[in-house]
């Protein structure tokens, strides 16, 4: 027995400290003889520095130290986020006066307070030898991706296209179209550095603490050890913060210069050149059917923009999803990248899946039209009831379910599924809907629990808590092992002197993390249990552990509950100040016997003005599988956000490049359209119940990224069923429509 926390619709643990400011923020720890740092941006897209004239900001008042490509201490060559480190890009900060995009650090100021700094920033001069460069997308220029295309290779057949092809009495062939779009966390990238002696301290914005820890001591010569990472709250990311940018290394290398403490916060400007972005999609989908919906072949392929090759490689893997979606014998996919003179583009909430499934579904949704489908019926017959690509059982999947629940919470069989059918006054309403689905990978973890002389408990591992509500559903998980009540369990998390934890990326925190908190939190229950049934004083003694039960912080015997006694008691009784265990949990990727995902189905409804070309999402419910789900609050919350980051997608966010200068145009939160309350309808999201004991010991799926796939594409197909217009190319403005 327990009091079961676990799935039920808990507060965050960490929502007072939040909401009253107590919550300390990578830029926020007070600091003795704190200075500020500020990066200088190339005014160029490519080039070379020529010269650079420091000498009238070095006079400006309160300027400590400026470092350019000619004076600042060199970095030596950090290991990439691939290759077991953290580093986003090739290129070293500072190693040289090349530049590759507009924005790129070529210096750092500091001084004794952010206003001098800004102004110092401002008086250096800098001359530049320009070069042609290139910022649009261009086909023609496309070329073979050097690394992997989502863990894939770049060109992948199953059976033979041509034969299927040859084969459909039915064809949707067309293309789709995703712009770059920018993460915009609340919280921009900030840093604070701070050196004693050969030990660096960072207090970072990073959703990878570990990995950012052994990439720092890299770069500056130093054993692992002597580098110790925090970040206690993040204020959103998305997928920005799993890579550590220049910035981070920039602000340890004035710092250890200078010899004082260095903050370096990012603007909102350059959060939209040097951190990363979604790259720009363009995509091209065939689709083969017989005239009973029986797909027969599948062709996905097309191009991403990436960077030049001095400064890294990312490819979106925009094909991803597509190999298990639906059962098909034929299918062949293929990515290219083309490179241009931009940032890198990096991880933004469901990479490769967002843009990918707004492609697909959309296409899907052509199909069903073209054979007078409803859109859920095509997708029920060719439903894949194993991996189409492995042949591998799923370790669970509920997606019938969720078609079944979201339509019926949505309302769909009151829809006319002819076009322009459905009215409200003089405006067309139209109904849409698409598959949502996500990958489950796991990382290996570690953690300590502790179980307390007064009966409280503190486990700690080295996670990150980005909102997502990480510090809650641990606390719920170990409450549940010990049967303890909540509030007596603090998680610890944010710091690499705490137990290795992996990147907080790819939905796999809860998976993860969740798997060693509980196995240390078991670890440590069954020292405690052992000590009281080898203790005769204990009314547990020699009570066989099956009989055992746990609740309320007391342990019992199930047949007489008399028979009990607290950790506490056990613990005072032996004079032990706390009973402490170590886990680690690993997972065996290489030897998998299940494939495993998750999934959902995705319900919008629309209200389009065809005199102002006005798009409105009156109505959106998403239903979804993810096995099991450990606080109902934080992941309806999760489901929520990404489904508005969805509508986002669809309707809104378009980051705006003039080609004719590199620049971005729109790169701030006025111009650069999100998704505001009066946007935002009611959303609904529903969890189907789903038992997997094959993902991990909790049973768990991520829930942080499936939310947003195919919310896009449900948008695109409402506005489809509204006005009869097809919009193949995101965002669905007001003058595509008219």
């Amino acid at each position: 027995m327990s009091i079961e926390v676990v799935g039920k619709p808990m507060d965050r643990v960490d929502g007072r400290l939040k909401v009253t400011g107590a919550a300390h923020y990578s830029a926020e720890f007070p600091m003795e003889n704190l200075v500020h740092a500020v990066l200088i941006g190339s005014s160029i897209t490519r080039g070379t520095i020529t010269s650079i004239d420091t000498s009238v900001a070095q006079k400006s008042p309160g300027v400590i130290a400026i470092f350019t490509h000619l004076n600042a201490p060199k970095l030596k060559e950090m290991p990439l986020m691939t290759k077991g480190g953290a580093a986003a890009e090739v290129r070293i900060p500072l190693v040289d006066g090349n530049i590759y995009h507009h924005g790129q650090y070529i210096g750092v100021v500091v001084a004794d307070t952010l206003e001098r700094a800004i102004h110092a920033a401002s008086l250096v001069s800098v001359a530049y030898d320009e070069q042609p460069f290139v910022t649009e997308m261009q086909r023609e220029r496309a070329v073979m991706p050097k690394g992997a295309v989502g863990f894939r290779p770049a060109d992948i057949a199953r059976g033979n296209l041509e034969q299927g092809l040859a084969e459909a009495e039915v064809r949707v062939e067309e293309t789709y179209t995703t712009p770059t779009e920018n993460h915009n966390p609340i919280e921009t990238h900030a840093t604070t550095a701070v050196w004693s002696g050969d030990k660096l301290t960072v207090y970072d914005a990073t959703q990878n603490t570990f990995g950012e820890r052994k990439t720092l001591a890299i770069a500056f010569g130093i054993p692992e050890e002597n580098v110790r990472v925090v970040c206690h709250f993040i204020g959103g990311a998305f997928g920005c913060k799993g890579g550590m940018w220049s910035h981070v290394p920039l602000a340890a290398l004035a710092a250890r210069s200078v010899g004082r403490p260095v903050k370096l916060v990012l603007t909102r400007q350059q959060m939209f050149t040097n951190v990363g972005h979604r790259a720009e999609t363009e995509q091209q989908i065939i689709l083969g059917a017989k005239r009973d919906g029986r797909l027969t072949a599948i062709a996905h392929k097309g191009i991403s923009h990436s960077c030049e090759d001095a400064v890294g490689e990312f490819v979106e893997a925009f094909t991803i999803a597509t190999h298990i979606l639906y059962a098909t014998p034929n299918l062949q996919t293929s990515q290219r990248v083309v490179k241009v003179n931009k940032g890198q583009p990096t991880f933004m909430r469901a990479p490769g899946e967002a843009p990918g499934t707004f492609a697909l579904e959309s296409a899907m949704d052509e199909l069903a039209y073209k054979l007078n489908l409803d859109p859920i019926e095509l997708r029920l017959r060719n439903y894949a009831e194993t991996d189409p690509d492995t042949k591998l059982p799923w370790s669970s999947k509920s997606l019938k379910e969720c078609y079944q629940l979201g339509a019926e919470k949505f309302g769909w069989s009151r829809r006319n599924p002819t076009p322009r059918s459905m009215r409200d006054g003089r405006y067309l309403i139209g109904m849409g809907m698409a598959t949502a689905t996500y990958p489950v990978y796991r990382f290996g973890a570690s953690a300590v629990a502790k179980i307390m002389l007064d009966g409280s408990v503190v486990v700690q591992s080295g996670t990150h808590e980005m909102g997502t509500g990480t510090a809650t559903v641990m606390a719920q998980v170990i409450a549940d092992v010990l049967g303890v009540p909540v509030e007596r369990v603090r998680f610890e998390l944010g710091d690499t002197n705490l137990p290795n934890a992996p990147v907080s990326g790819a939905s796999a925190t809860v998976a993860s993390v969740g798997s060693a908190v509980a196995g240390a939190t078991k670890a440590a229950r069954a020292k405690v249990l052992d000590i009281a049934r080898a203790d005769k004083r204990s009314p547990l003694y020699n009570i066989p552990e099956t009989e055992i039960a746990f609740e309320d912080g007391q342990i019992f015997v199930k047949s007489d509950k008399v028979k009990s006694e607290s950790y506490a008691d056990i613990l005072k009784r032996q004079n032990l100040n706390q009973v402490e265990a170590n886990f680690d949990v690993k997972f065996d990727e290489e030897n998998k016997k299940y494939s495993m995902h998750s999934f959902g189905a995705q319900f919008a409804e629309v209200r389009v003005d065809l005199d102002l070309g006005e798009v409105r999402v009156r109505r959106f419910v998403g239903a979804f599988g993810t096995g099991r789900v450990l606080n109902l609050k934080t992941a309806r919350s999760q489901m929520i956000g990404g489904i508005t980051m969805g509508l986002g997608m669809a309707l809104f966010e378009e980051t705006v490049t003039d080609h004719k200068f590199g620049r971005i145009v729109n790169p701030n939160l006025g111009e650069y359209h999100v998704p505001v309350n009066a946007d935002v309808p009611a959303i609904e999201a529903y969890f189907v119940e789903e038992k997997d004991p094959h993902v991990n010991a909790l049973g768990a799926k991520g829930v942080g990224e499936i939310g947003i796939t195919g919310v896009a594409a449900a948008v695109a197909n409402a506005v489809y069923h509204a006005t009869g217009k097809r919009i193949r190319d995101l965002p669905i403005t007001p003058d595509k429509l008219l």
